[in-house]
């Protein structure tokens, strides 16, 4: 992660064909899946020398029109652009020490009360605190649990989640806009370095760059008491701790999923 700008403009680079940049097709055999280098360089009016200069880590300071501009021809959204930013002007490296990480008490007696699935986690996706309803719903939910370990490393939860294949995509997408710059995170890289190798998934997913903050998702299970069910994805930060979400999980109402969900309720009868 010592070259996250350079890491980070590869990546966006060759997922843009030239058809999408509105090149006119070239000939031979092309060597990279997208764009090259000076065809990058070009579009954003820069010269090869210094588009090269930023991929490869020397230099680390572009002005804010350079990414503007880069971030034009790789046709990153506002978020993802928002993100290229953040690496041009990177967080300071943190000690060794991890913050403290407390769920506060009212909102910890707050999820008891909630009659929808609820639960706590921080940046990597660690569950802190969770009300019964949501222990029930799934033990990807449970405190304690890393929700990004069990995603990727768990064959039962690819049976469970019945759209894995974009769940996962998010997932892996919410941490990389949650982590944003914070390039001297140990914690992120051995969660990072661990999945790696334990799911080529993970690897092929993380290696994209994507960047979302899983806003307006939508979680589809196949429980095993109530069968299927889709519930929309609430997530609030949490006013006054480092680094934490709230998470609520509900249905529409009228919906199959939400006559689901609370017959799902009445078998919620754990501690």
């Amino acid at each position: 992660m010592d070259n996250a700008l350079g890491d980070f403009l590869r990546a966006r680079r060759e997922l843009v064909t030239p058809a999408e940049a509105g090149l006119a097709p070239g000939h031979g055999t092309r060597r990279v899946p997208g764009l090259r280098r000076e065809e990058v360089a070009t579009l954003a009016g820069i010269s090869v020398e210094y588009y090269l200069r930023l991929e490869q880590g020397r230099d680390r300071n572009p002005s804010a029109q350079v990414l503007d501009a880069l971030a034009a021809v790789l046709q990153l959204d506002a978020e993802s652009t928002a993100y290229l930013m953040s690496l041009a002007a990177p967080k300071p490296r943190r000690g060794r020490g991890r913050p403290v990480e407390h769920v506060p008490p009212g909102l910890d007696a707050l999820l008891r009360t909630l009659n929808v699935p609820a639960l706590v986690f921080n940046k990597y996706s660690d569950v802190l605190a969770a009300n019964r309803l949501a222990r029930t719903l799934s033990p990807d939910l449970v405190p304690g649990v890393n929700r990004l370990r069990v995603l990727f490393t768990d064959r039962a939860a690819r049976e469970y989640h019945t759209d894995w294949e974009r769940y996962t995509a998010v997932a892996v997408a919410h941490l990389r806009a949650q982590t944003g710059a914070d390039t001297g995170d140990e914690r992120l890289h051995a969660l990072i370095g661990e999945l790696s190798v334990k799911s080529d998934r993970f690897r092929h997913l993380w290696g994209r760059h994507d960047v979302r903050s899983a806003k307006g998702v939508t979680f589809r299970v196949r429980h095993p008491l109530v069968g299927p069910l889709e519930l929309m994805v609430e997530k609030f930060q949490v006013v006054g701790a480092t680094e934490l979400e709230t998470m609520l999980l509900h249905a529409e109402p009228g919906t199959p999923s939400a006559e689901a969900l609370a017959l799902l309720a009445s078998f919620d009868t754990t501690a």
